[in-house]
């Protein structure tokens, strides 16, 4: 039994386009291509895929999971630490949502809020690993001190700006403007500053990395990855924003 690209992509939540592109850079290859042209995906193929998936779900780059592809032949062992993964990221969340939980009931009934509670399954060095094994040690370790150095007040304001951002993107997106318009290339240029803001990151001022690759390679992730697309409206807001960085970093970076 086989799937066409379009059943995958529906079921995947993903776009025909990428798993073009996934074929065109050797990472997922059609069992077949039909007579009409179509490609068709069998069962070890969507098992490769949904590896390719959970790598992508860990925000790492294409290249990055060639590499783990082809070091990790034994689908059935990789999937296993997969599975072990997920599962503490499942209890994270659970400890989170019991602790929010505890905190809106106190809010609601004007209860005693316990301090040490609050913040069961909140860690924002959850990321660590993944961060150190795309940028390097010395970029965590910049951009946990960056943050630490910050007031609560000040990260709140920082959040603020990252989630406003958000917004006008996907109020953009939404009101039918094209990438390459104004409105969308000032937007554009917000981000590329709030990406040159945080230390650590190629694109920080001063860092001398590649800001035009760093850039044009986060667009692409907030496409691949739904935990990135969803600050975007979804996938199509994040292909809206992904074009829009590119025009902006093919004209002025």
């Amino acid at each position: 039994m086989d799937w066409s690209i379009q059943e995958i992509a529906r079921l995947t939540g993903t776009t025909s386009r990428t798993l073009r592109h996934y074929d065109d850079v050797g990472l997922l290859k059609p069992s077949r291509i039909g007579h009409n042209g179509y490609r068709y995906y069998n069962q070890d193929a969507l098992v490769q895929l949904q590896r390719i998936l959970l790598l992508r779900g860990l925000g790492l780059g294409l290249p990055v999971i060639a590499g783990v592809l082809r070091n990790e032949t034994d689908a059935a062992k990789a999937l296993a630490g997969h599975l072990d993964w997920l599962r503490s990221e499942q209890e994270r969340l659970g400890q989170q949502i019991a602790s929010v939980q505890q905190t809106l009931k106190a809010v609601k009934g004007g209860g005693n809020i316990m301090a040490e509670d609050m913040f069961n399954g909140f860690d924002h060095t959850q990321y660590k690993d993944e961060v150190e094994q795309r940028w390097g040690k010395d970029a965590y370790a910049s951009s946990d001190k960056w943050w630490r150095s910050m007031s609560a007040a000040e990260q709140t304001e920082w959040k603020d700006r990252a989630a406003q951002l958000g917004s006008d993107w996907i109020a953009a997106a939404e009101s039918g403007v094209e990438p390459g318009s104004e409105a969308a290339q000032a937007l554009a240029k917000r981000h590329v500053e709030w990406l040159t803001g945080i230390p650590g990151t190629p694109a920080f001022a001063g860092a001398g990395g590649d800001t035009k690759a760093y850039v044009t390679g986060l667009g692409e992730m907030y496409v691949a990855d739904p935990r990135f697309a969803a600050n975007y409206g979804g996938q199509q807001g994040a292909e809206f924003v992904r074009d829009a960085l590119r025009i902006y970093t093919d004209a002025n970076l």
